[in-house]
């Protein structure tokens, strides 16, 4: 093959890269990745929280890199992908119920379930709704575990709304303001997006060690 046929031929996607979607897909992509991995069990895996951070810096009408999006077709795309996605695992949650986490063989969605039961206990239906839009693989699975548990349809689509938008036009404009403040910050897109990771998964990390510690001990073997 000839050296200009290899040129134009298409990479191909992968899908846990942000840049690597945003390049293929552009703003639809952002509204498909985010209504699978808010509403589809199949999705945890996907980088919401990266992928709305990328968009925003990529909106910036400097940035010198292959791909420049806009900033109104970002936030509405976010907000549809993540809106009708919550809203679709809360109903497949109430037609399917548990059965449709106990399918699943991921160690780590099971993990995010029990995670997301137990926020919804102690913070209650509300806050529990919004706070779960922040926690990477929680945000996966609350939204159908919501619809098994019954939880009202009006509680859950007011606060899935306002969760929604909060972390969609938070991530993108935070983004989208520090591609403004910085001068050529897509040279430190990688280490910008691997910080954006790791502090959405700070959450989650939290809730682990907590209900790790309110376990009670086994106690000592032994006699005494």
């Amino acid at each position: 093959m000839a050296p200009s046929a290899l040129a134009a031929a298409p990479q191909a996607v992968n899908l846990l890269d942000a840049g690597s979607l945003l390049s293929a897909f552009g703003a639809l992509g952002i509204a498909v990745v985010l209504f699978a991995e808010t509403g589809l069990l199949v999705g945890f895996f996907l980088p919401g929280d990266s992928l709305l951070f990328t968009a925003g810096l990529l909106c910036v009408s400097d940035a010198h890199g292959p791909v420049h999006l806009s900033l109104p077709q970002v936030l509405t795309a976010a907000a549809v992908g993540a809106l009708l996605g919550a809203q679709a695992g809360y109903l497949l949650g109430r037609r399917g119920g548990r059965r449709l986490l106990a399918r699943s063989r991921s160690r780590k969605l099971h993990e995010g379930a029990e995670r997301a039961e137990e926020m919804l206990g102690r913070y209650g239906h509300a806050k529990a709704i919004v706070l779960a839009r922040f926690v990477p693989i929680v945000r996966t699975v609350l939204n159908p575990l919501a619809g098994a548990l019954n939880v009202p349809a009006r509680v859950f689509t007011l606060w899935q709304v306002l969760g929604g938008l909060v972390w969609t036009a938070g991530l993108v404009l935070a983004g989208y303001a520090l591609g403004a403040s910085v001068p050529n910050v897509d040279r430190y897109l990688l280490p910008i997006v691997a910080l954006v990771v790791a502090v959405s998964l700070t959450p989650l990390a939290v809730e682990v060690i907590r209900s790790r510690s309110r376990r009670p001990h086994a106690p000592n073997g032994g006699s005494h």
